[in-house]
Protein backbone atom coordinates (compact mmCIF):
# COMPACT_ATOMS: atom_id res chain seq x y z
CA UNK A 1 0.00 0.00 0.00
CA UNK A 2 1.12 3.36 -0.97
CA UNK A 3 1.68 5.72 2.27
CA UNK A 4 1.43 9.69 2.58
CA UNK A 5 3.76 11.80 5.00
CA UNK A 6 4.08 14.64 6.40
CA UNK A 7 7.49 16.40 7.75
CA UNK A 8 8.17 19.51 9.96
CA UNK A 9 11.36 21.08 9.95
CA UNK A 10 11.96 19.97 6.27
CA UNK A 11 14.58 22.87 5.82
CA UNK A 12 16.83 21.98 8.38
CA UNK A 13 19.77 19.61 8.23
CA UNK A 14 18.00 16.10 8.85
CA UNK A 15 14.61 17.47 7.35
CA UNK A 16 16.24 18.41 3.99
CA UNK A 17 17.76 15.02 3.78
CA UNK A 18 14.63 13.03 5.20
CA UNK A 19 12.27 14.75 3.14
CA UNK A 20 14.53 13.59 -0.07
CA UNK A 21 14.39 10.26 1.34
CA UNK A 22 10.88 10.46 1.26
CA UNK A 23 10.21 11.81 -1.97
CA UNK A 24 13.03 8.74 -3.95
CA UNK A 25 11.10 6.05 -1.59
CA UNK A 26 8.14 4.04 -3.52
CA UNK A 27 6.32 3.26 -0.71
CA UNK A 28 5.16 6.93 -0.51
CA UNK A 29 2.86 8.29 -2.87
CA UNK A 30 2.03 12.08 -1.11
CA UNK A 31 4.54 13.90 0.99
CA UNK A 32 3.09 17.22 2.55
CA UNK A 33 5.62 19.50 4.04
CA UNK A 34 4.51 22.36 6.83
CA UNK A 35 7.10 25.23 7.58
CA UNK A 36 7.89 28.68 7.58
CA UNK A 37 10.21 28.65 4.87
CA UNK A 38 9.57 26.93 1.21
CA UNK A 39 12.12 23.84 1.20
CA UNK A 40 12.37 24.76 -2.47
CA UNK A 41 11.99 21.45 -3.79
CA UNK A 42 9.58 20.51 -6.94
CA UNK A 43 8.57 17.15 -7.10
CA UNK A 44 5.10 15.33 -8.19
CA UNK A 45 4.81 13.81 -4.84
CA UNK A 46 5.35 16.93 -2.98
CA UNK A 47 2.70 19.51 -1.35
CA UNK A 48 4.19 21.85 0.72
CA UNK A 49 2.47 25.08 2.87
CA UNK A 50 3.77 27.85 4.27
CA UNK A 51 2.47 28.92 7.69
CA UNK A 52 3.54 30.25 10.99
CA UNK A 53 4.35 27.22 12.76
CA UNK A 54 3.21 28.22 16.21
CA UNK A 55 -0.29 28.41 15.17
CA UNK A 56 -0.21 24.58 13.44
CA UNK A 57 -3.18 23.95 15.15
CA UNK A 58 -4.98 26.07 12.68
CA UNK A 59 -4.51 23.53 9.88
CA UNK A 60 -6.04 20.64 11.32
CA UNK A 61 -7.77 19.52 8.22
CA UNK A 62 -4.86 19.56 6.37
CA UNK A 63 -2.66 17.82 8.47
CA UNK A 64 -3.87 14.11 7.24
CA UNK A 65 -1.18 11.46 6.73
CA UNK A 66 -0.16 8.16 7.42
CA UNK A 67 2.85 8.84 9.60
CA UNK A 68 4.79 12.31 10.89
CA UNK A 69 7.95 13.29 10.82
CA UNK A 70 9.15 15.87 13.21
CA UNK A 71 12.25 17.28 13.05
CA UNK A 72 11.76 20.54 14.50
CA UNK A 73 14.72 22.02 16.93
CA UNK A 74 16.76 25.33 17.56
CA UNK A 75 19.91 25.97 19.50
CA UNK A 76 20.68 28.72 22.32
CA UNK A 77 22.52 30.40 20.00
CA UNK A 78 20.12 30.75 17.11
CA UNK A 79 17.08 31.84 19.83
CA UNK A 80 18.13 33.31 23.00
CA UNK A 81 15.06 33.73 23.92
CA UNK A 82 14.01 31.15 26.46
CA UNK A 83 9.91 31.96 25.59
CA UNK A 84 10.58 30.82 21.90
CA UNK A 85 12.78 28.41 22.54
CA UNK A 86 10.04 26.12 24.56
CA UNK A 87 7.38 27.51 21.80
CA UNK A 88 10.10 25.81 18.88
CA UNK A 89 11.44 22.95 20.50
CA UNK A 90 8.19 22.07 22.68
CA UNK A 91 5.38 23.46 21.37
CA UNK A 92 5.56 22.72 17.76
CA UNK A 93 5.87 18.91 18.27
CA UNK A 94 3.61 19.07 20.97
CA UNK A 95 1.22 20.71 19.17
CA UNK A 96 1.65 18.07 15.84
CA UNK A 97 1.17 15.12 18.73
CA UNK A 98 -1.81 16.72 19.59
CA UNK A 99 -2.90 16.97 15.58
CA UNK A 100 -1.88 13.55 15.08
CA UNK A 101 -4.02 12.02 17.93
CA UNK A 102 -6.91 14.66 17.12
CA UNK A 103 -6.75 13.23 13.20
CA UNK A 104 -5.75 9.26 14.03
CA UNK A 105 -2.54 9.29 12.87
CA UNK A 106 -0.88 6.48 14.21
CA UNK A 107 2.54 6.82 13.32
CA UNK A 108 4.60 10.26 15.08
CA UNK A 109 8.36 10.42 14.93
CA UNK A 110 10.27 12.87 16.77
CA UNK A 111 14.05 13.75 17.22
CA UNK A 112 14.74 15.08 20.73
CA UNK A 113 18.23 14.82 22.47
CA UNK A 114 20.25 12.85 24.17
CA UNK A 115 20.00 13.76 28.04
CA UNK A 116 16.76 14.63 27.58
CA UNK A 117 14.86 14.51 31.16
CA UNK A 118 11.69 16.77 32.40
CA UNK A 119 13.43 17.28 35.53
CA UNK A 120 16.93 18.19 34.31
CA UNK A 121 18.72 21.33 35.59
CA UNK A 122 19.74 22.28 32.11
CA UNK A 123 17.36 23.75 30.05
CA UNK A 124 17.88 22.54 27.09
CA UNK A 125 17.86 18.93 28.26
CA UNK A 126 14.57 19.79 30.99
CA UNK A 127 12.74 21.48 27.66
CA UNK A 128 13.02 18.26 25.36
CA UNK A 129 12.29 15.88 28.38
CA UNK A 130 9.05 17.93 28.53
CA UNK A 131 8.26 17.46 24.69
CA UNK A 132 8.81 13.58 25.26
CA UNK A 133 6.42 13.66 28.00
CA UNK A 134 3.59 15.57 26.54
CA UNK A 135 4.07 13.68 23.46
CA UNK A 136 3.96 9.86 24.85
CA UNK A 137 1.20 11.88 27.17
CA UNK A 138 -1.22 11.63 23.11
CA UNK A 139 -1.07 7.74 23.21
CA UNK A 140 -0.09 7.87 19.86
CA UNK A 141 0.34 3.72 19.03
CA UNK A 142 3.58 3.70 16.83
CA UNK A 143 5.32 6.78 18.70
CA UNK A 144 9.26 6.86 17.97
CA UNK A 145 11.26 9.36 19.78
CA UNK A 146 14.85 9.61 18.48
CA UNK A 147 17.64 10.90 21.00
CA UNK A 148 20.85 11.51 18.70
CA UNK A 149 24.15 12.87 20.21
CA UNK A 150 25.48 16.23 18.31
CA UNK A 151 24.48 15.95 15.00
CA UNK A 152 26.99 16.06 12.75
CA UNK A 153 27.42 17.98 8.89
CA UNK A 154 27.33 21.33 7.18
CA UNK A 155 24.43 23.90 8.18
CA UNK A 156 23.66 27.17 6.65
CA UNK A 157 23.79 28.63 9.63
CA UNK A 158 27.18 28.87 11.21
CA UNK A 159 27.46 28.03 14.85
CA UNK A 160 30.51 28.61 17.16
CA UNK A 161 29.69 26.02 20.07
CA UNK A 162 28.77 23.08 17.57
CA UNK A 163 31.75 24.15 15.76
CA UNK A 164 34.49 24.05 18.82
CA UNK A 165 32.62 20.96 19.58
CA UNK A 166 33.31 19.44 16.43
CA UNK A 167 36.69 20.17 15.71
CA UNK A 168 37.46 18.60 19.72
CA UNK A 169 35.57 15.59 18.59
CA UNK A 170 37.14 15.45 15.79
CA UNK A 171 40.49 14.93 17.84
CA UNK A 172 39.39 12.66 20.02
CA UNK A 173 36.95 10.63 17.93
CA UNK A 174 39.48 7.74 18.52
CA UNK A 175 38.46 7.19 21.88
CA UNK A 176 34.65 7.46 20.93
CA UNK A 177 34.29 4.02 19.63
CA UNK A 178 35.08 1.97 22.62
CA UNK A 179 32.13 1.30 25.55
CA UNK A 180 30.42 3.17 27.34
CA UNK A 181 31.52 6.68 25.33
CA UNK A 182 30.13 5.44 22.39
CA UNK A 183 26.93 6.68 22.93
CA UNK A 184 28.99 10.38 22.92
CA UNK A 185 29.48 9.53 19.07
CA UNK A 186 28.50 12.34 16.54
CA UNK A 187 25.99 11.17 14.21
CA UNK A 188 25.16 12.05 11.27
CA UNK A 189 22.11 13.39 9.60
CA UNK A 190 21.54 10.91 7.02
CA UNK A 191 21.91 8.03 9.33
CA UNK A 192 19.06 9.54 11.62
CA UNK A 193 17.14 10.05 8.78
CA UNK A 194 17.49 6.47 7.36
CA UNK A 195 16.84 5.14 11.03
CA UNK A 196 13.52 6.88 11.09
CA UNK A 197 12.54 5.45 7.58
CA UNK A 198 13.39 2.35 8.93
CA UNK A 199 11.14 2.66 12.08
CA UNK A 200 7.99 3.75 10.46
CA UNK A 201 8.15 0.65 8.25
CA UNK A 202 9.27 -2.09 10.59
CA UNK A 203 8.32 -3.69 13.59
CA UNK A 204 10.25 -2.13 16.46
CA UNK A 205 9.07 -2.11 20.24
CA UNK A 206 11.41 0.77 21.79
CA UNK A 207 10.03 4.07 22.03
CA UNK A 208 13.14 5.81 22.94
CA UNK A 209 15.93 5.12 20.52
CA UNK A 210 19.12 6.44 21.90
CA UNK A 211 22.34 7.39 19.69
CA UNK A 212 24.00 3.85 19.52
CA UNK A 213 20.71 2.72 18.45
CA UNK A 214 20.16 4.90 16.00
CA UNK A 215 23.35 5.07 14.71
CA UNK A 216 23.13 0.70 14.33
CA UNK A 217 19.76 0.82 12.93
CA UNK A 218 20.75 3.93 10.26
CA UNK A 219 23.65 2.05 9.11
Amino acid sequence: MVKTAIVLGATGLTGNILLKMLLDDERYGHVTVFGRNSCDIKHPKLEEYIIDLFQLEHYANKFKADEVYCCIGTTKAKTSDKDTYIKIDYGIPVAAAKLCKENGIETFVVISALGAKKNSKVFYNRTKGKMEAEVLAQQIPNTYILQPSLISGKREEFRLGEYVFKTLMGLIKPIFRFGDLKRYQPIAPETIAECMVWLTNNVYASVRIKSKKIQEIGE
